[in-house]
């Protein structure tokens, strides 16, 4: 009973980032699945998502927040990307596996995932830590083109 209550604030979750990401990182489609970089001490220690900002230098806007998991958006001189912390490493294992078939590219964390282009995440991975990973490739459909 517990699970499947868990399953719909990480699914509603889901919906909300995910889907506001798909067409703005569309050009983070890669098909590798392969982690790149190394990662740093602050992989290993869960944040919350006002302190993933704080490293990156940057206000978040547009802030929601689940069950399972807090979200914000980030635009700065490095880029736009999104953040996401989670309350348990399951919460995030059930994200990312919702995730990673819309493509795009991510830096994952201990019980945070930040979301942009790859260039934008080699930036970030400087102040987070965490390895760079991308979700499965998509073609170009008919008509339209990675920006």
């Amino acid at each position: 009973m517990g699970s499947t209550h868990h399953l719909g604030a990480i699914r509603t979750g889901l919906l909300c980032g995910v889907a506001a990401l798909t067409l703005p990182l569309a050009a983070g489609c890669s098909g590798k699945s392969e982690a790149s970089g190394g990662g740093s001490e602050r992989e290993g220690t869960p944040a919350s998502l006002d302190q993933l900002a704080s490293r990156t230098g940057c206000t978040l806007t547009g802030q929601r927040k689940a069950q399972e998991l807090e979200q914000g958006n980030c635009t700065n001189s490095r880029g736009r990307y999104v953040l996401v912390s989670f309350t348990s490493d399951k919460g995030m294992t059930a994200w990312m596996e919702e995730a990673k078939p819309w493509g795009g590219s991510y830096l994952v964390g201990t019980r945070w995932v930040a979301v942009s282009t790859p260039a934008t995440l080699q930036s970030l991975q400087k102040d987070l830590g965490g390895r760079i990973t991308s979700g499965e490739s998509h073609g170009e459909m008919p008509g339209m083109k990675h920006s």
